[in-house]
């Protein structure tokens, strides 16, 4: 059974940092996409970061710059390290896990990141 476990979520003023985790068990990284998604009260989830099977990080545009994606394979854990933040980016922050053949698409379960102006 896949489960996949974030953690490092919570308040921080406008300017900080802080670093997500997700924990993976039942499954392995480093033949997979990995990647980090949030969502907006009302809004859509969007990809924030991604690490692709056999691939370098990518981010998306609003981020870059700021945010950093890494991954422990040994750990199987995934980091989305946080910084310089601004009020838009609170939101819940998703860590997923997905077959690049789209077999299959695994997600946690969230954590709240909430940044103040």
């Amino acid at each position: 059974q896949v489960q996949l476990v974030e953690s490092g979520g919570g308040s921080v003023q406008a300017g900080g940092s802080l670093r997500l985790s997700c924990a993976a068990s039942g499954i392995i990284f480093s033949i997979n996409n990995v990647g980090w998604y949030r969502q907006a009260p009302g809004a859509q989830r969007e990809l924030v970061a991604a690490i692709p099977s056999g691939g370098n990080p990518n981010y998306a545009d609003h981020v870059k710059g700021r945010f950093t994606i890494s991954m422990d394979s040994a750990k199987k854990t995934v980091y989305l390290q946080m910084n310089s933040l601004k009020p838009e980016d609170t939101a819940v922050y998703f860590c997923n896990v997905k077959s690049p053949m789209g077999w299959y698409d695994y997600w946690g379960q969230g954590t709240q990141v909430t940044v103040s102006s």
